[in-house]
């Protein structure tokens, strides 16, 4: 957008932040745009339709034959062995997938194909059918032209019948099911059945000839390794066997030997050990008494030691040592303690006595004794079992060999049987032809063609057309830029659109005419319109001859003025002769020979700005400039000079374009002075003026003998500015034609000349971006720009950018206020 900011803008407040748009907006947007680009929109998509269209009748209609298969591990329930879970596991979902792959894979096309002699069906080996078939097939037969026609080998046709195969076939699983759909696609419904049976009949012979070469495979394997792993395991028998015969190490029930003694030698050192206890117990017993004995005799400790020993002698002894007691007891109650018999038997008690003691003395040697024999014993027990715990320490240092050699042998053992029980269940599964797959249900010939679906086809084109075509009216519309509309002048350049002018052009008579101004005219009827026709063919024949004539004389008057001096000061009407300005059926008299046209009505209207813009300062002088050459300014400000003169005004046209004055050789083609020559004071404006008739418009051209390389200083010199002056004093209205701004810089040197600016555009087809950086390049242009003017608009067009304009232009409503085109 042109960043300029005008002094208007200063006292402005700043505009509020847009909200989003509405959604009428969006739709009036949206159907703008439809509008806009609806001509590219509706020939994309009849394109697409009419390719979509050609595509079906041209395609030969194809089958599809489809048999259904389904993974069933159910079968193989009675020759397996049941899971270990308890229940059956699911079948994996990547094992169900890679089924669907191995349907795919090319071992079972090339056996599909060699069962059915594919490579001898001309489906499969000749050219495909249809437009793009036959499209190949011609360039096929224009290469042969080129070389040798060899014959195809039966490889290459293999592998030309494969690939059409692969793209015929489609393999997929139903959802999450163990269910795999096989379709197959063929120019015949019985060969599509035929061949899709044949994937699944190949399929299942392929897993049953895949099953048994690994069975195979697997039981030769498993033979092999059974004979290593006995031969393995004999080996550690045998290795572990050597090993105890070098260790001394024998088994006996399931206990080492040294175990066994080292447990019997441990009883018999605790029985020892409680023998020799006892003895030494005895013994000591026996001293004890015999001690007591001596210091101080006491026969209960005798007794004690009868009882505990349970010696007979003693207790003979103890019985008539009693025996006498008793009698010496009641001898001495009866006779006296010093009575003879009661001496005596206490004498006899005294040799029992002494008898119990040697006795018992006899028994502490044989105490003693049996106590050394004890000890002997026990200590012999005792080298015993150190000698056998020594020897057991050195077994367990050979155990930890043999518990290794012990466990190779076992695991030689374990691997060797279930490796045996693994050889007869795979030679078990040899026998037993069973796969985890089966046919459901059976390919039949299609009755309806599946290939090429009509609607589907014209529904995909339909909706890819309208993507496509919507796609190509974006891009056209995002790079459309040009100006257009008015609303795009006041968005982009902050300036106002005061007018836009219709395209004219020349019929086959000359006459000027709007495209599409006639279109849609019902208020005149047929009749009417041909008197018209012939009128206007008269008219136009005596017109022709009235020109012809005037131009004839002009040019025959000048041409001998031209003999005389004509750079005269002084004012000499005779000299220069008639300087008439003669007219044409171009556009440049449009204006007043079609008053009512469309065209008109738009130099109406920049009449009508200019006349409000010059209500707050002068605005006589109006220049007319454009960024660009050929967009239409000269014929904009002559026509609107034209119409300012002929409502009465007085106004005198400039053609001020130095560089290259094409308005002076289309009005005055025979002019030989003009701007330059009055500046100059070579010449009076009198004297280099010309006159249209019939509206009194003043014309000044600019006639160039050569180049003039510093134009911009002759618009900005002081004469120019007198001119400028004496013209405002003389004429109403001062239209200005000058340069184009990109081109050259002299429309800058007339700020101080111009009081406002009309700024010409090309509708459609000059650029936003050139616009915008000609008046960011001339501020002075910008900040006394009358209005922008939209040139050579074409109307229908024009309809689907601006709905209220394009109908602003039709004919019904023009024909309302005296529209006669």
């Amino acid at each position: 957008m042109l960043q300029i900011d005008k002094a208007k803008s200063a006292v402005e407040p700043a505009a509020p932040t847009p909200d989003a748009a509405s959604p009428e907006e969006q739709y009036a947007s949206f159907v703008a745009f439809v509008r806009r680009q609806s001509p590219v929109i509706l020939f994309v998509m009849l394109l697409t339709l009419g390719l979509a269209t050609v595509y079906i009748f041209t395609t030969p209609p194809r089958y599809t034959g489809e048999a259904v298969m389904i993974i069933d591990t159910h079968k193989l329930n009675l020759f397996q062995q049941q899971s270990s879970l308890g229940f059956e596991a699911p079948v994996d979902t990547a094992m169900v997938d890679s089924q669907v792959e191995i349907l795919k894979s090319e071992n079972i096309a090339l056996s599909v194909i060699k069962d059915l002699h594919l490579t001898e069906d001309p489906e499969f080996v000749g050219a495909s059918g249809g437009l793009i078939g036959t499209v190949f097939g011609l360039v096929s037969s224009v290469t042969s032209l080129f070389g040798p026609d060899e014959p195809s080998s039966d490889l290459a046709l293999t592998r030309k019948a494969l690939q059409h195969f692969e793209n015929s076939l489609r393999i997929r699983r139903v959802g999450l099911t163990y269910v795999i759909d096989i379709d197959y696609e063929s120019l015949s419904p019985e060969r599509a059945a035929q061949i899709a049976n044949a994937i699944a009949d190949a399929y299942v012979v392929d897993a049953l000839e895949s099953k048994y070469q690994s069975t195979k495979r697997a039981a030769v394997w498993l033979q092999d390794r059974l004979k290593e792993l006995r031969a393995q395991a004999t080996a550690a028998d045998r290795a572990e066997v050597d090993f105890k015969a070098k260790n001394n190490i024998v088994d006996t029930g399931g206990r080492l030997l040294n175990e066994q003694q080292l447990a019997e030698l441990n009883s018999a050192l605790v029985l020892a050990q409680a023998q020799t206890a006892e003895a030494k117990a005895r013994l000591d017993r026996v001293q004890q008494i015999l001690q007591k004995e001596n210091q101080t005799p006491n026969f209960e400790d005798t007794a004690t030691v009868t009882d505990s020993l349970h010696d007979d002698v003693i207790t003979r002894l103890r019985q008539q040592y009693l025996d006498i007691a008793a009698r010496e007891s009641d001898w001495s109650t009866r006779y006296g303690h010093d009575h003879l018999a009661t001496v005596n038997l206490r004498n006899q008690m005294a040799e029992i006595r002494k008898s119990i003691d040697d006795e018992l003395r006899r028994i502490a040697e044989t105490y003693k004794s049996d106590y050394e024999i004890a000890m002997a014993r026990e200590s012999a027990v005792q080298k015993g079992l150190n000698d056998i715990i020594s020897q057991s320490n050195d077994t367990n240092q050979a155990q930890i060999t043999l518990r290794d050699l012990d466990s190779t042998a076992q695991s030689y053992r374990a691997m060797a049987d279930n490796f045996l029980q693994q050889y007869m269940m795979s030679v078990q599964q040899q026998s037993f032809p069973i796969t985890e797959s089966r046919l459901i249900t059976q390919a039949t010939p299609p009755l309806n063609k599946s290939h090429p679906r009509t609607l589907l086809v014209l529904a995909i084109a339909t909706v890819g057309g309208m993507i496509l075509a919507f796609g190509i009216g974006m891009v056209r519309d995002f790079s459309d830029r040009v100006f257009r509309t008015g609303q795009q002048v006041e968005d982009d350049l902050q300036a106002d659109c005061i007018a836009v002018v219709p395209a004219l052009k020349e019929d086959a008579s000359g006459d000027a005419t709007v495209p599409g101004e006639n279109d849609g005219a019902i208020h005149r009827s047929l009749l009417e319109r041909g008197v018209d026709i012939v009128r206007a063919g008269v008219a136009k024949i005596t017109d022709t001859l009235k020109v012809a004539r005037s131009r004839s004389e002009v040019r025959k008057f000048n041409k001998e003025a031209a003999k005389e001096p004509v750079f005269s000061a002084r004012r000499n009407d005779s000299t220069f002769g008639p300087r008439t300005i003669v007219r044409d059926k171009s556009v440049l008299w449009h204006v007043i020979d079609s008053p009512f046209s469309r065209f008109t009505e738009s130099i109406r209207a920049i009449k009508i700005s200019g006349d409000l813009f010059g209500v707050s300062k002068s605005n006589k002088v109006i220049a007319l400039t454009s960024s660009l050459p050929n967009e239409g300014k000269s014929t904009i400000g002559t026509s609107l000079a034209q119409l300012m003169a002929h409502s009465g005004s007085r106004v005198i046209l400039l053609d001020c374009d130095l560089r290259n004055p094409v308005l002076s050789r289309t009005l005055a083609p025979d002019a030989s002075a003009g701007l330059i020559e009055v500046l100059a004071g070579r010449a009076s404006l009198d004297d280099v003026t010309w006159t249209d008739p019939s509206t009194k418009l003043t014309f000044l051209p600019c006639v160039l003998k050569s180049r003039v390389a510093h134009t911009s200083e002759i618009l900005a010199s002081e004469a120019t500015k007198k001119l400028f002056d004496r013209l405002r004093e003389t004429y109403d209205y001062v239209v200005v034609d000058l340069s184009p701004l990109a081109p050259v810089v002299d429309v800058r040197a007339t700020y101080n000349l111009v009081d406002s600016y009309i700024f010409v555009i090309e509708w459609g087809r000059t650029k936003i971006d050139v616009v915008e950086h000609a008046l960011g390049a001339a501020r002075g242009v910008y900040d006394n720009l009358l209005g922008v003017v939209l040139n050579k608009a074409d109307i229908n067009v024009l309809n689907r950018y601006e709905s209220y304009r394009g109908k602003y232009y039709y004919n019904r409503y023009y024909a309302r206020y005296g529209y006669t085109d």
